[in-house]
């Protein structure tokens, strides 16, 4: 085929055609174009539209159509009512809400979805915050396009984890509630914060999932970052750590790697018990635990396990782990419960009368995490009722998160025990070594924690006082003791049918 200059000019027309689709498609901003909401657009092509100037009522009265497709009815007027655009600056879009308890759904909940919708109608909100604003403010007559709103700055990457060290900068002391189920766990990582590296290196937090563990070791990050400010501080779970070795090796990048995770002087690393027959990252935690301890650098590991009874965990790595402190955080007492229901509430601007509270927290007896969820149901329904909701409400609402009650007193295991054993009660409570004495003790130790989970320092305050290292020791001989097939097994089993 022969070109002639028609031919030729039509070739290069086509191509700066395709082009021009091309480039209005990919970046719709350079034409100052956005994509129309799902609701106009009936084609389900990517349509494009001309961006006028809109103001913040009208974007978020476009978001709440679009927002309300998407969700139920139910949720949609629950948690989007008296809600507004307060402001949008340097590619920040702030919502206001009109409680705290609102604000921290929203923040939760739902919002991606809400960055998604808002980016629909204005491509230059790059992210999304909450305030408590119970009026909308008056209209800035400024052109909120997609220029103005991005203010000519790198966008923000999310809303609430730093992606320079991992923490969550919502997880702080000011709302860590302490009581005795975790005042060890609190003190000593008030002693980290005051001397980071020196004291209690490494630092092991263990107990069941919901309890707070990860709020606390995160708060010893965020504190540290407040107070030494030229510390490098990194928080990861075993997860995250053994993704990225996995990775250095695929790309043949293991000194990379290594560089990375040894750069920090304080390292947070969550959910240990994954270590659990990974070899190569056991030894690879092994290698970066010695770089960092021998630099008087400040290592804090969590797991829902003692080190000790980590399944595949290497001697080598346990020796490691119980060379600093190793403390447990176990289900929290009425006590410590009622001061978190009552925080929770505090924090929601939503009264409860003091019988409700007192009710919550008698007979949610779970972890943390349960007590929130049952407390965050109740407060949702107490939220939509025009007038206070009741006590029989609460307890409809809650019934099938209560479980049964063990209703056996301190007291009455160590009377069950004593008799069982044929020694005198009191002497369990008296400072004595007598073989048979110490023997029942420990064995009533060793109840009360793995069957009831009261924490060790009550444990011991309950039993003469003693220290929350002798309970300790004392639960892990009698374990060993089982490991090892011992008499004691079949003991402990006809006395857990006693108390049955």
């Amino acid at each position: 085929m022969i070109f002639t200059p028609t031919w030729i000019n039509l070739f290069v027309y086509t191509i700066f055609v395709r082009f021009f689709y091309w480039l209005m498609y990919n970046y719709p901003q350079v034409f100052n174009r956005k994509p129309i909401s799902r609701k106009d657009n009936k084609s389900g092509y990517n349509v494009f539209m001309q961006t006028e100037t809109i103001n913040n009522k009208e974007l978020w009265g476009r978001c709440l159509e679009e927002l309300e497709g998407q969700l139920s009815k139910a949720n949609f007027s629950t948690w989007f009512k008296n809600t507004h655009i307060y402001k949008r600056d340097r590619g920040i879009a702030t919502v206001g809400v009109p409680n705290e308890f609102v604000k921290d759904w929203l923040g939760n909940k739902y919002l991606k979805l809400i960055l998604k919708t808002v980016m629909l109608f204005d491509p230059g909100v790059k992210n999304v915050e909450f305030t408590i604003s119970k009026t909308e403010p008056k209209e800035d007559k400024r052109s909120s396009s997609f220029l103005s709103s991005y203010g000519g700055e790198l966008p923000l990457q999310n809303l609430y984890i730093n992606k320079e060290d991992n923490l969550n900068p919502r997880y702080v002391f000011d709302t860590f509630v302490v009581g005795s189920f975790n005042e060890l766990a609190y003190a000593a990582a008030q002693a980290i914060i005051k001397n980071p590296g020196m004291a209690y290196s490494p630092f092991f937090i263990y107990g069941q999932t919901g309890l707070g563990k990860t709020h606390l070791i995160q708060a010893i990050g965020n504190e540290i970052k407040k107070k030494h400010p030229g510390k490098k501080v990194h928080y990861a779970t075993l997860e995250k750590f053994s993704l990225d070795y996995v990775t250095s090796l695929q790309k043949n990048r293991p000194n990379e790697f290594k560089q990375k995770y040894r750069q920090y002087d304080v390292l947070i690393m969550d959910d240990i018990q994954f270590l659990s027959g990974k070899e190569k990252t056991q030894e690879e935690l092994f290698h970066l635990f010695n770089t960092l301890y021998e630099q008087n650098k400040q290592i804090v590991f969590s797991s829902d396990k003692h080190p000790n009874y980590i399944p595949g965990l290497e001697e080598r790595l346990k020796s490691r782990f119980g060379s600093g402190m190793i403390v447990d955080v176990s289900i929290p007492e009425y006590e410590s419960r009622l001061a978190i229901v009552k925080a929770k509430v505090k924090e929601s601007e939503i009264t409860l009368a003091d019988d409700i509270v007192d009710y919550i927290a008698s007979s949610l007896e779970g972890s943390i995490r349960e007590l929130e969820g049952s407390l965050n149901t109740i407060l949702c329904q107490a939220q939509l009722k025009t007038k206070p909701i009741t006590i029989s409400e609460v307890k409809n609402l809650i019934k099938n998160n209560i479980k049964p009650k063990k209703n056996v007193s301190i007291t009455d295991i160590v009377k069950m025990v004593t008799d069982f054993y044929n020694i005198n009660e009191q002497s369990v409570y008296e400072k004595t070594r007598r073989k048979e004495i110490v023997k029942a003790r420990q064995i009533i130790m060793y109840i009360l924690r793995e069957d009831f989970n009261i924490s060790y320092p009550m444990i011991g305050q309950k039993l003469g006082g003693k220290d929350h290292t002798t309970v300790i020791h004392s639960c892990l001989k009698i374990k060993k003791e089982i490991e090892n097939k011992t008499e004691v097994v079949d003991e402990i089993e006809r006395l857990r049918i006693m108390f049955k």
